[in-house]
């Protein structure tokens, strides 16, 4: 497989050799979404709790007598079907969300959608991604020069500064091999992979 390689103009000036093992797989629509939405839901917090009807704070006085009134009879006013009672099944705050997806098949989706984003135009190579300075002003300018407005950089190491003037961009996303992930690979209009992280890319989801 074979990737463009840009330069700071966003032109595309040669070919890049990839491995195909990561680069040309098919695509595997269900496994792409299985390994996005078990992304998303490890990503949850189970910390939401709700009241039943023992926690919720409430009087055992009995709200009106049992015959009579033509209403339905009611002990407390705690009760589920009450305004103010607990719920029936409550959230607890130690709610488990999270999904299990093995590693072979994350390997596997990992390539795949790194595949279709190479066969759709939207993955391209870069010789190196730096500034000189921590300052968000340069780096956006970069971009902007390359006409790219929503783009996440796989780049092999990223220093200080890159982190620095990359945290305020809010289309911007730049990580290191180990850190890319399904959702951000989907959501980011280009994806720009620096040569030295094909390396490890391909020692990751080969």
């Amino acid at each position: 497989m074979q990737l463009e390689l840009l330069n700071e103009q966003g032109q595309a000036t040669s070919k890049v050799d990839a491995p195909d093992t990561v680069f040309a797989r098919d695509y595997n629509e269900a496994l792409v979404h299985q390994i996005v939405v078990a992304y998303q839901a490890n990503a949850r917090q189970g910390t939401r709790a709700q009241k039943n009807r023992e926690a919720v704070h409430h009087s055992t006085k009995k709200p009106f007598r049992q015959k009579g009134t033509g209403r339905a009879r009611a002990g407390m006013t705690s009760s589920p079907l009450w305004r103010g009672g607990g719920r029936t099944f409550p959230n607890s705050p130690d709610e488990n969300f999270s999904h299990k997806v093995n590693k072979k098949m994350y390997r596997a989706g990992m390539a795949a959608i790194l595949s279709q984003l190479a066969r759709d135009g939207r993955l391209a190579v870069v010789d190196s991604l730096t500034v000189d300075s921590p300052k968000t002003k340069q780096l956006a300018a970069k971009f902007k020069a390359m006409g790219l407005s929503s783009v996440m950089v796989i780049a092999d190491a990223v220093d200080d500064n890159m982190i620095l003037a990359s945290r305020n961009l809010p289309n911007v996303l730049v990580v290191e091999p180990r850190y890319a992930d399904p959702l951000s690979l989907v959501f980011y209009k280009k994806v720009l992979v620096t040569k030295a992280a094909i390396e490890q890319l391909k020692e990751m989801f080969a």
